[in-house]
């Protein structure tokens, strides 16, 4: 269980979530404390590079960058130059559709 097992939960079931994030990982992307919207990933073909998303990396969550893609594995990193890893497409639960202060 983590940060995002509620919203993860609620993605899961087609939901779209709000949330304030907390931490500088995003810096630039996504201000600490920010008003973050989020919708469930219908289709992982519908997810690019430099997309941010909510998912989950060696068991920890994050809403971090789709640093690279091949096929249906991502590289996800943060906005300050550091990479989690690679997952698969089951790990992916929502996209960033919005940011407010």
């Amino acid at each position: 269980m983590g940060w995002a097992t509620g919203y993860i939960a609620k993605l899961s079931a087609g939901e779209t979530v709000q949330f304030r994030p907390r931490g500088h990982s995003m810096k630039g992307r996504v201000a600490d404390g920010a008003l973050v919207t989020v919708e469930p990933i219908v289709d992982a073909e519908s997810i690019d590079v430099d997309d941010v998303v909510l998912c989950r990396v060696r068991g920890s969550q994050y809403l971090h960058l789709v640093k690279a893609r091949r096929g249906q594995r991502f590289l996800i990193g943060n906005n300050v130059g550091g990479i989690n890893g690679w997952i698969g497409a089951n790990q992916l639960f929502g996209k960033l559709v919005r940011v407010e202060p």
